[in-house]
């Protein structure tokens, strides 16, 4: 067993950013061992965890094959280097960056081939014209597999992608393609368009566990320090505390409001006058009409301001780990 935790994250661009920010929002600052040319860090402090920089691609592979522990990463990646992620890996938090759709697109000119159905027909066409396969451009090998056999598409080859994929059909080495799109912009700069039905599936970064991974006493107990961390920041950021002060002939009134706005009712405290505050955290898009319904109700003073971490009875995204994990044992794997 390992006590040392293994957290991977992207090693450069706009991934590695915001992952790294996703963590020092919530106090846990990423060190890079002598700088940005290395590809090992740590956590400021926190002993026990070797933060390994990698590209997305090996952050998927590790999670799988259980060489790391916990790992940021795209679905799209992880549904490309196994048939069954969810195996392997647990998804822990989507973390609302790296958005991005896996997509079929063909050239703007194939004026009468808007959906899959239609590329099927273009595929067998060419198949009987010219005995050769419809060629697609890709990097993502299985993703496109799969998605061609849902569709009933078997005329094809595959055309394995290493540079612009895009660009494959305007310089002749494929007819359709099949890539990753944040913006579509590329795209239509390369004259080609998305099919109707053409959405593989919607990608963005997860923060994921392995349950491949050799877990040890040490590793288990460093996730949990950091998974509650970054689950109490990530309350956070969709509550907001509610001070209000009312009378205490209306609390149970003010409490029935709180609970059907969904609202937690985090302390209530008596003042000389018999009025009551409370303090509840409330979701911050139910605050205004809260608000309001508190001030129907008689309260005098409505007051909010932004928390920086919310910590629950449990831990969530630890909670969800160690269930993943039991479940995988309870399957064998």
């Amino acid at each position: 067993m390992s006590d040392t935790l293994i957290l991977a994250l992207p090693s450069k661009g706009r991934l590695m950013e915001a992952a790294e920010e996703y963590f020092l929002e919530a106090g846990l600052k990423i060190q890079r061992h002598g700088g940005m040319r290395r590809y090992q860090g740590a956590i400021k402090g926190i002993d026990g965890v070797e933060v390994r920089f990698l590209s997305a691609g090996e952050i998927a592979s590790g999670l799988i094959n259980g060489d790391i522990h916990l790992g940021i990463t795209g679905r799209d990646l992880l549904h490309e280097k196994t048939h069954e992620p969810d195996a392997c890996v647990a998804p822990l938090s989507a973390l609302n960056f790296g958005h991005a759709d896996v997509i079929v697109a063909v050239p703007e000119a194939w004026l009468d081939v808007e959906t899959m159905a239609d590329l099927v027909e273009v595929a067998a066409e060419i198949r009987q014209e010219s005995g050769r396969l419809l060629r697609v451009a890709t990097k993502f090998i299985n993703i496109t597999r799969s998605f061609f056999a849902q569709h009933g598409l078997v005329d094809y080859r595959i055309v394995e992608s290493l540079g612009a994929t895009e660009g494959a059909p305007a310089a002749g080495t494929a007819d359709a393609i099949v890539d990753i799109t944040s913006s579509g912009a590329t795209l239509t700069a390369n004259h080609l368009k998305i099919l109707q039905d053409g959405v593989v599936l919607n990608s963005e970064a997860f923060l994921c566990g392995s349950l491949g991974a050799r877990w040890g006493e040490g590793s288990l107990d460093r996730a949990k320090d950091i998974l509650g961390r970054l689950a109490a920041r990530e309350r956070a950021r969709s509550m907001i505390e509610v001070r209000l002060e009312t009378q205490a002939a209306g609390v149970d009134q003010v409490k029935d409001i709180i609970a059907a706005s969904g609202g937690e009712l985090a302390s209530a405290t008596g003042s000389k006058g018999g009025d009551q505050e409370l303090v509840l955290h409330v979701q911050k898009a139910a605050f205004h009409d809260l608000a309001a319904s508190l001030r129907e109700a008689g309260c005098r003073t409505v007051t909010a301001r932004e928390l920086e971490f919310i910590y629950g009875a449990n831990n969530p995204l630890f909670a969800a780990l160690e269930l993943e994990r039991e479940q995988a044992a309870a399957r064998g794997n």
